[in-house]
């Protein structure tokens, strides 16, 4: 697979080179401990107050519990995630304890601080060889029911992990998305001073 993203700038290879596909390798098994450095490079992330909200569950493709897994997604994300070698429901803590008070507060920033832990996870997954992609077509109560949510956490997403497939494995409307996506200019989204005049 060919990656013909060219930044504007110059920046680090390792941001063209991350990207979501959806043909991942069914021969390819990981195991607990090559999850670890992901893990260990989402635990880096920042967060507010560093509360580190983030909390996530996992199951490996040939572990019993991979059927259920699967299960909690879409039908149409079910179909190709099942050939990943792992995938990993995101939850965040809603509530934080600020520094001096008694009592748990709303936070501002949990989904926030979560989201730049699993783009550090998805990063360290690169490092590795190894792909992600996170979505969002998943059964969000089915999952608090069964993965045993607490109720102080919400459900944020869910990751499939791998080694990049065969475009071919996918259904045909979807192979000819199988390649990097552009970006829209910086221009667009960033802007100085004043975000609206």
């Amino acid at each position: 697979m060919s990656n013909e993203r060219i930044a504007d700038v110059p920046v680090d290879g390792l941001f063209l080179d991350r990207w979501s596909p959806r043909a991942f390798d069914p021969a390819f098994e990981l195991t607990e401990a090559s999850l670890h450095p992901l893990f260990e490079a989402a635990r880096w992330a920042p967060s507010a107050f560093n509360w580190q909200p983030w909390r996530f569950a996992f199951a490996l493709r040939q572990e019993p519990r991979w059927t259920e897994f699967v299960d909690l997604l879409m039908p149409f994300n079910a179909m190709w995630a099942k050939n990943a070698s792992a995938l990993i429901f995101v939850a965040s803590e809603t509530h934080i304890k600020l520094p001096m008070a008694e009592a748990l507060s709303p936070s501002h920033s949990h989904a926030f601080d979560t989201g730049a832990a699993c783009a550090l996870l998805a990063l360290q997954a690169r490092r590795e060889g190894l792909y992600t992609h996170t979505l969002n077509g998943i059964h969000m109560d089915r999952i608090k029911t069964q993965l045993g949510v607490p109720s102080t956490q919400r459900v944020e997403a869910a990751m499939a992990i791998g080694k990049l497939g065969d475009r071919a494995s996918l259904p045909e409307r979807l192979q000819a998305r199988e390649t990097p996506s552009g970006r829209k200019p910086v221009a667009e989204f960033a802007v100085k001073a004043r975000f609206q005049d």
